[in-house]
C-alpha cells in the first residue's frame, strides 16, 4: 500500500517471512482497535449498524441447562440482530472460552459456575464481558433486555469474599464446621453464600457461624484463618470455595439514550 515501509532481503523466505509478521501484527492492532461487545453498550452499537449479530459462549453446570439457555436465547433474535452461539458446554469457565470471545467478539453467560481467578484476569485483559447467573430467565431478561435498549436498573450480587475449605470439623449438636482460610476480601456473619466445588456452585445459603479459633467474629479479612458454618449444610468437603456475597442496586447508565427510554428504566 501506498505510504507503506519498504524493505529489501536477501530472499524470497525471508520476504514471506516479513510479510506473514507485518500481517499478524495488523490483525493484532486491529482487534486492540475493535470496540468489544458488552449488554451496555449492545443496543448504541444496533442503531449504529455497527452490529449484526450478538455472539454469545453459553456455560453451566450441567448440559441440560445449557440447552435450555442457548434455546431460549436464540429465540431472542430480530431482523435487527441475530443471536449466535459460538460455544455451548458444561463446565467451569475458562481461559480458552475468554480466547475464543476475544476473536468472536462474543459475551461469556455464565450460569451456576464461575471463572477462576487467572481466566477473570485474561478476561479483564482481553476486555471480554462475563455474566454470571444462578436463575435462567434472568440471563434470558438481561439479553431481551439489551437488545432492546432496555437494560433497567437490578439487584446484583456483589463478591465480598472468598474462602478456601482446608479443614473439616463435625461438631456435635451444631454440624459441619469448615476450617477456612480468607483468600480475597472478606467473610462477614450473616452474609449469604455460594459454595463451589471444582467450579461448579452446588449450594446457596447463609453464614450461621463465624469463628477466629474459639472466638465468635463479626468479620474476617484476607489472610486469616476462621472457622465457617454454614446454615442448614453440612455436605463441605477439602478444596470447596466459599463465596460471600451482598445484594446491590446497580444504577444503569445510558449513553445517549432518549427520554422513552428512560422512563422506561425507572
Amino acid at each position: 500500500n501506498a505510504g507503506d515501509p519498504f524493505q529489501v532481503t536477501d530472499s524470497e523466505k525471508s520476504a514471506r517471512q516479513i510479510g506473514i509478521k507485518r500481517q499478524e501484527l495488523k490483525k493484532r492492532k486491529e482487534s486492540k482497535n475493535l470496540k468489544k461487545i458488552t449488554l451496555d453498550n449492545l443496543y448504541e452499537q444496533i442503531k449504529e449498524g455497527e452490529l449484526q449479530e450478538l455472539n454469545v459462549i453459553i456455560k453451566g453446570d450441567v448440559h441440560g441447562s445449557v440447552e435450555a439457555l442457548q434455546n431460549a436465547l436464540e429465540k431472542l433474535s430480530t431482523s435487527e440482530i441475530k443471536l449466535v452461539t459460538r460455544h455451548a458446554s458444561a463446565g467451569t469457565i475458562n481461559e480458552n472460552d475468554v480466547m475464543l470471545a476475544s476473536a468472536s467478539n462474543a459475551i461469556i453467560i455464565g450460569f451456576n459456575v464461575r471463572p477462576n481467578s487467572n481466566t477473570q484476569t485474561l478476561a479483564d485483559q482481553e476486555k471480554v464481558e462475563i455474566r454470571k447467573y444462578n436463575i435462567i430467565y434472568e440471563a434470558i431478561d438481561d439479553i431481551r433486555s439489551a437488545m432492546e435498549g432496555l437494560l433497567s436498573p437490578e439487584l446484583k450480587e456483589q463478591t465480598l469474599g472468598s474462602a478456601e475449605v482446608r479443614n473439616i470439623f463435625k461438631v456435635p449438636k451444631i454440624g459441619t464446621i469448615a476450617g477456612c482460610y480468607i483468600t480475597s476480601g472478606k467473610i462477614r456473619r450473616g452474609s449469604e453464600v455460594q459454595l463451589f466445588r471444582d467450579g461448579v456452585g452446588i449450594y446457596r445459603g447463609k453464614i450461621s457461624s463465624l469463628k477466629r479459633f474459639k472466638d465468635d467474629a463479626r468479620e474476617v479479612e484476607t489472610g486469616f484463618e476462621c472457622g465457617i458454618g454454614i446454615e442448614n449444610f453440612n455436605d463441605i468437603k477439602v478444596g470447596d470455595l466459599i463465596e460471600a456475597y451482598e445484594i446491590i442496586e446497580l444504577a444503569k447508565k445510558l449513553e445517549g439514550g432518549n427520554g422513552r427510554d428512560q422512563a422506561k428504566e425507572s
